[in-house]
């Protein structure tokens, strides 16, 4: 007869068995976990456990490695010549099928490839989620989208813990278990759709996995897959009921990226690829690897002296306070630019200066990413939200004083 008893403290640490994986960290997950999620380590039970002979010999001074120091040489030219085959390619699969979006395809590699999160925003039916969606077809990760709504929970972001019957190895009974779920974040691309409307409870449950890459779950700290992005979108319109993302989740998106209403041309083009019978699926152009690899190079990528003291200047006169701030900023901006703004300035003009054959980053790659970098990071204060201004227009300011000072 079956055991019908609570689990004890001893079932809780399983063995592996037949249905179930056991990681380095003690947590059990799901046999198909492994399958469904390749970029994942799972080990049987002892893999992250090391007996204490072990662990004093792996701390004398012979078993001790020194670390590698990264080479100051930027590239290769061969490198180059990889990176932008590959990244040539995909951007021409998704223009193929998402149609009309070319600026917001191109800023999309610029934050995919300088391995940050971007947010989406724009009207229904541009095709965000489409978009989203071919990528992770091209690129063959897996993908999970998640719908936010007001009664959505972290749980239902996370994962959580379950109790689950486990057959003891005897015909005469099983045994409980707990064992942890993963949730739709354990996944290479997640899709928040309408991140804003849901609560700021469930909306902070990405704020440790954009930042860490890792998910807290009871005790227990575990790995994301790598490589790992978050593409949330949210409607401009129909802002009641809404809960505005804050400071400090906006400031983790590498890039807010505008998506427009197409023109005219581009709505024949979008008729003839839709309402006929044939269906448009994108062919897989790289691997999850093969990304993080393109990521690599590119974070090689050199930046001279001048550069960045550009855009240092240029994040210094979104602040308000600084001497060099021009008038419009100390008139309406309440608060400028996180050092994560100048981060997200220099990563992304790296892929730039790569996605246009170039081996270093100029003033005009920084100042062609400004926008998308810093749109999000400028808060307005009264007056500005009173009279109109976008941050687009004050960014715009700021580039023309810098050039004429």
């Amino acid at each position: 007869m079956a055991n019908n008893s609570e689990p004890t403290s001893s079932e809780v640490k399983t063995p592996l068995e037949d249905n179930l994986l056991q990681d380095g960290y003690g947590d059990t997950y799901p046999s198909d976990y492994e399958e469904a999620h390749p970029y994942i380590d799972t080990r049987a039970q002892g893999a992250g456990t090391t007996s204490t002979t072990q662990a004093a010999e792996d701390s004398s001074p012979s078993a001790i490695q020194t670390p590698v120091a990264a080479t100051p040489e930027g590239p290769t030219e061969a490198d180059i010549t990889r990176f932008m085959e590959i990244t040539q390619k995909l951007e021409q699969e998704l223009c193929s099928i998402v149609v009309g979006q070319e600026r917001v395809i191109r800023e999309l590699l610029l934050a995919l490839l300088a391995g940050g999160h971007v947010l989406l925003e724009g009207v229904p039916g541009l095709g965000k989620t489409l978009l989203v969606r071919t990528l992770a077809d091209a690129l063959k990760l897996k993908f999970a989208r998640v719908q936010f709504t007001p009664d959505l929970m972290p749980a239902d972001i996370v994962g959580t813990t379950m109790v689950s019957e486990q057959s003891d190895g005897s015909s005469s009974g099983s045994k409980r278990i707990f064992s942890f779920q993963p949730g739709p974040i354990f996944a290479n691309i997640v899709l928040a759709d309408e991140v804003n409307r849901a609560t700021p409870k469930t909306q902070s449950a990405l704020l440790e996995g954009m930042q860490e890459r890792t998910v807290s779950v009871g005790d227990r700290t575990r790995p994301l897959p790598r490589p790992f992005f978050v593409l949330a979108t949210q409607n401009p319109l129909e802002m009641e009921g809404t809960y505005p993302l804050p400071e400090a989740q906006l400031d983790r998106f590498l890039l807010k990226i505008m998506v427009n209403f197409p023109r005219a041309e581009d709505l024949l083009r979008i008729i003839d690829t839709t309402v006929g019978t044939q269906s448009l699926r994108a062919r897989q152009i790289a691997s999850g690897d093969e990304l993080q690899e393109l990521i690599d190079i590119a974070r090689a990528v050199p930046v001279a002296t001048h550069i960045k003291e550009y855009a240092v200047r240029l994040l210094l006169a979104t602040h308000p306070d600084q001497e060099d701030a021009p008038e419009k900023v100390r008139q309406y901006v309440r608060y400028g630019g996180s050092p994560r703004g100048l981060q997200a300035l220099i990563m992304t003009s790296k892929v730039r200066a790569l996605l246009e054959g170039r081996y270093n980053v100029s003033t005009e790659d920084v100042r062609a990413v400004a926008f998308p970098a810093l749109r999000h990071r400028i808060m307005l204060n009264f007056d500005g939200l009173a009279d109109g201004i976008t941050p687009e227009h004050l960014i715009e300011t700021i580039i023309n004083d810098i050039e004429t000072a």
